[in-house]
């Protein structure tokens, strides 16, 4: 389904966008929108015929003519009326769930189909807040505008039945309208404004209580849970003044609504009391004429369902936002089969201070291992995102054997290109799952195979569920992580793999062991590695060295040690690794 408004700088994104959004909604939920709209017609249809049942009732009793029938009638209608409000409840809340889960799961997709690139732009707190709360508040619009469509339309039936009954009772009905629809339509207007406020306020608080929860270790370590507090409780104060703000709104207009419709009642009741009076209406009109002023007035006894707009109005344009934010367009060509050479022509990719990567050119050798060296913010993380198409470059090509990696199939990418992460999110329902994740095929023996060569198959197997327990409780440190994200990148096969810093946490005896895993058991497929430790870029084929998002120098790492600035890069590594490497031997021979 196409998303409205796509392709719109989310800061673009107007309620007109987020009206079409709520348009769109009844489209999954209509089975069930069609039962609320023959429910909701039942049972107007009954409120319509109410009075006039009730009238002639009263009339019958008075009279002493045809009072068991019209008793009968008047069950009559109540019974149908109960009936068809049972139902349309009913189907009501069916079609809000509908409603709502064909939200999300719009929202879900687009947010997967992102990238990396498009969820930077909203914090994980934020994306929840829209996820879970904005989309649950949008998902009553169908409902709730269907039943005001109807109830406006039982409004027009009662104000036609006071003319019907006398134009002068009509009449006075009119008188105060014009006058309750100003008001209205004011407070629809602020309450509409004051309803994004307080949304955007709350998604701030879930942002920044997301950021503090993911790490906790670092407040409590550092002992600043009273910042943390403060930092994160910062929106209350504009949650609370629009908050109030809407408080007062709707305590101004629900009193001026509320008199304005009791000053109507009133002048209707009075211009049907001197009917009676005058004996052009009789007992049964005048308490008819009660009944139909009721249901005109639910024309302007909209304010709850109001405010629900007005409120769903404000979500629907924060869900926008995000779906606003245009995907990366999926390649569909098929990737025939290659050695694996990865090539970076012309690649410029943006950032906020500047360029990330600025016209970098630069090839890497099929079946190579190449490491990628630099300061903090040189662009190495970057240039891995993009082999895999993780994320697009703003200018230039990224190919993978030859052909540009835009164009070709996202399920043949991911067959062929594989990541390990610093920080790698296991998922999965146990570690088995976890290292297979996007792998279903994967039989237990290629599992254990990977994590042999990841050296993590002996840490598991002392587990008291061994490859069975859970990912949630499995109590593994930062390299044992690492060493499962290695293993999940390993078990693919892949004709490149990518390590983005994947063995920052490991020990020097542990690394020097996966180090010797890439070299040696990996030897013929490609390799892409980035580097912070000598002992990695020597082991290393090639070494590219980058610096403020250019290529700077490349070569082996013997080549580029004799640049002083090379070796600065390694002089802050503990243990003294790159000292005692610089003093004994500039670079460690290969294995």
């Amino acid at each position: 389904m196409p998303d409205h408004g796509a392709d719109l700088s989310p800061d673009r994104v107007t309620h007109r966008h987020a009206d079409r959004l709520l348009g769109s909604l009844a489209r999954g939920a209509w089975a069930p929108l069609a039962v609320v709209a023959v429910s909701a017609v039942v049972a107007a249809v009954a409120a319509l015929a109410l009075p006039a049942v009730l009238a002639t009732a009263v009339d019958a009793v008075l009279t002493g003519q045809g009072a068991q029938g019209a008793a009968l009638g008047l069950t009559l209608v109540l019974a149908v009326a109960t009936c068809a409000d049972l139902a349309g409840g009913i189907a009501g809340a069916a079609s809000t769930a509908a409603a709502t889960a064909a939200l999300r799961l719009r929202f879900t997709a687009h947010v997967l189909a992102l990238g990396i690139t498009g969820t930077r732009r909203f914090p994980a707190g934020e994306l929840t807040n829209r996820l879970v709360s904005n989309t649950a508040t949008a998902g009553y619009v169908p409902v709730t505008l269907l039943r005001m469509a109807i109830g406006l339309l039982s409004s027009v039936g009662g104000i036609v039945a006071l003319f019907v009954i006398d134009w002068r009772v009509g009449a006075a009905f009119l008188t105060g309208v014009p006058i309750a629809l100003v008001v209205i339509r004011a407070f629809v207007t602020r309450a509409s404004d004051l309803y994004g406020r307080y949304q955007a306020a709350q998604g701030g608080l879930a942002a920044r209580l997301t950021g503090t929860l993911a790490g906790i270790r670092t407040v409590r370590a550092a002992g600043t849970a009273d910042r943390e507090i403060t930092r994160v409780l910062a929106p209350l104060a504009e949650l609370s003044a629009a908050g109030h703000a809407l408080w007062r709104a709707q305590a101004r207009s629900v009193w001026q609504i509320t008199l304005l419709l009791s000053l109507i009642e009133v002048a209707v009741l009075a211009v049907a009391g001197l009917g009676v009076a005058d004996g052009r209406l009789a007992p049964g009109q005048l308490l008819a004429a009660a009944g139909y002023a009721a249901l005109g007035l639910g024309l302007l006894e909209q304010t709850d369902a109001l405010m629900e707009l007005a409120h769903a109005r404000a979500a629907a344009r924060r869900v926008q936002q995000v779906l606003a934010l245009p995907a990366p367009a999926p390649g569909t060509g098929p990737l025939p089969d290659g050695p694996g050479a990865l090539s970076l022509c012309g690649v410029t990719v943006a950032g906020d201070d500047g360029p990330l990567l600025d016209d970098v050119t630069v090839e890497i050798p099929a079946g190579a291992l190449t490491a990628v060296v630099g300061r903090s913010g040189a662009g190495k993380s970057t240039l891995a995102l993009l082999a895999g198409r993780l994320i697009d470059p703003d200018r230039g090509r990224v190919l993978l054997d030859g052909h540009p990696v835009d164009e070709l199939d996202s399920g043949a990418l991911r067959d062929v290109v594989a990541y390990a992460f610093e920080r790698p999110a296991l998922l999965g329902a146990d570690l088995a799952g976890a290292i297979a994740y996007g792998l279903p095929a994967a039989d237990r023996e290629r599992v254990r195979a990977a994590a042999r060569a990841a050296h993590i198959d002996a840490v598991i197997a002392r587990l008291p569920g061994g490859y069975a327990t859970p990912v949630g409780t499995a109590p593994l440190s930062g390299g044992e992580l690492q060493r499962l994200g290695l293993a999940r990148a390993l078990v693919r096969h892949a004709r490149l793999t990518v390590l983005d810093d994947a063995t920052s946490s490991l020990d020097t005896a542990t690394e020097a062991q996966v180090t010797g895993t890439l070299t040696e058991a990996m030897r013929g497929r490609t390799r892409l590695v980035i580097a912070h430790r000598a002992t990695t870029a020597a082991r290393a084929d090639l070494v590219l060295w980058l610096d403020e998002g250019r290529i700077r120098a490349r070569g082996t790492h013997r080549e580029l040690w004799q640049d002083p600035a090379y070796r600065a890069l390694f002089a802050a590594e503990t243990g003294s690794s790159a000292r005692t490497s610089s003093e004994e031997e500039p670079c460690p021979a290969r294995p």
